[in-house]
């Protein structure tokens, strides 16, 4: 009996676009290419799109890693799709990162690597958009990467179906309609809704074997704890747990594109750049490489619900280039009033010295914010809503 082809999602593939597919020789990234160039192909309600690949060689895993691109290489050879072998100095780039005191590690740097491989691509014209092979799957073990870690909402909104990328570092920002700005590409998810199994039995319905990297079983990797340990037990209590991870994320995603329309109105009302100044008005620093700072008017804070003040605190933070904790957002709402930390003062005065260059201080009327980039060498904390780095998936 013949295998059902899986089903790609083209709300995001436009006819005419340059479509470059991300084939790492795994089972996902070899189903995607061979849906896609079907797909192409039909007589009717084809997708009409230019149609090309991208294999990315990590410089990691020796003669198995030359395997894997040999294999993609000869498929794209034999489906006669043009092909870009790009290379990334894995290793070179976490030492350099060793060295300057950061820690990057090997999985991290990968990735970033690669999607700045993918944005190089779209930025010399070569593809309007980058397609890569993330399944339910993937989601589901995202979305409990995520959960685990205490992530916001923005977290829980897993791996977006489509991202915009800007210039040519892995500057990805989630898009509610996933229309490009001038400029810009996209990364595409087409199997975010597909199990896993499903393109695994596609491709042996066709007789179409695939590439197994040996680090997908490395249980260093949380992904992998996960993947083979945490979500076989929790399917025991709900055997649909994956696809009711998939529908948080979905539910999150939607959540925080209402968050930040909201934002958007609101914070140009309430933020206040710099300090005030006697007789009126506001002095902000113009100096080079002077600490930017923002403040807000603690009546105006008042007036919001508990949801909204909490949200509002952490844009001002992130209007600076700092993500904020759960617990560094109780504390600087303590510092304003709202709420008790037996550590925080909320007095006129007092100020918070809080992670990643940021500090907080309490004046009469306001609650001020300040950031200065950390000293090199300073060790680097992660915020929870940060993406866990996890081993190759293109």
């Amino acid at each position: 009996m013949a295998t059902a082809r899986p089903t790609l999602n083209r709300e995001y593939i436009r006819p005419g676009d340059r479509v470059c597919a991300a084939v790492s020789g795994g089972a996902d990234s070899v189903a995607l290419l061979l849906l896609l160039h079907a797909a192409n192909a039909l007589p009717r309600n084809a997708l009409g799109v230019g149609l090309s690949a991208v294999h990315v060689h990590h410089g990691l895993r020796g003669d198995e890693a030359d395997a894997d691109l040999a294999f993609v290489q000869e498929l794209c050879r034999r489906l006669e799709v043009p092909l870009q072998v790009q290379h990334a100095g894995v290793a070179e780039r976490v030492t350099k990162s060793r060295e300057a005191g950061a820690a990057e590690t090997i999985e991290e740097a990968a990735r970033e690597l690669r999607y700045e491989c993918f944005a190089r691509l779209i930025a010399q014209g070569h593809a309007d958009s980058v397609l890569t092979a993330h399944t339910l799957d993937d989601q589901a073990e995202t979305v409990l990467m995520k959960l685990l870690r205490g992530a916001w909402t923005e977290g829980m909104s897993g791996i977006h179906p489509v991202v915009q990328v800007q210039g040519t570092g892995n500057r990805e920002q989630g898009t509610g309609n996933g229309e490009p700005g001038a400029g810009c590409g996209r990364i595409v998810r087409p199997l975010l809704g597909v199990r896993r199994v499903e393109l695994e039995d596609y491709l042996c319905g066709r007789g179409q074997v695939w590439r197994t990297d040996s680090s997908n079983a490395d249980e260093a990797f949380t992904r992998n704890r996960i993947r083979h340990h945490l979500l076989p037990i929790l399917r025991e209590y709900n055997p649909s747990i994956d696809l009711a991870l998939a529908n948080l994320a979905e539910l999150a995603r939607d959540d925080e594109a209402r968050w930040q329309a909201e934002l958007g109105r609101i914070l140009p009302q309430v933020l206040l750049p710099g300090k005030p100044v006697r007789g009126g008005g506001r002095a902000v620093s113009t100096e080079a490489g002077g600490a930017g700072s923002v403040a807000l008017e603690l009546e105006r804070l008042r007036d919001f619900d508990p949801a909204l003040r909490r949200r509002v605190v952490r844009a001002a933070a992130r209007s600076l280039g700092a993500r904020l904790s759960f617990d560094e957002t109780s504390r600087l709402l303590a510092l304003a009033g709202f709420g008790m930390d037996p550590t925080v003062s909320a007095r006129t005065g007092a100020s918070l010295q809080l992670g990643r260059g940021l500090r907080a201080e309490r004046s009469a009327r306001e609650l001020r914010l300040s950031h200065a980039e950390p000293e090199k060498g300073a060790d680097r904390q992660r915020a929870p809503d940060e993406p866990l780095r996890v081993p190759r998936k293109t």
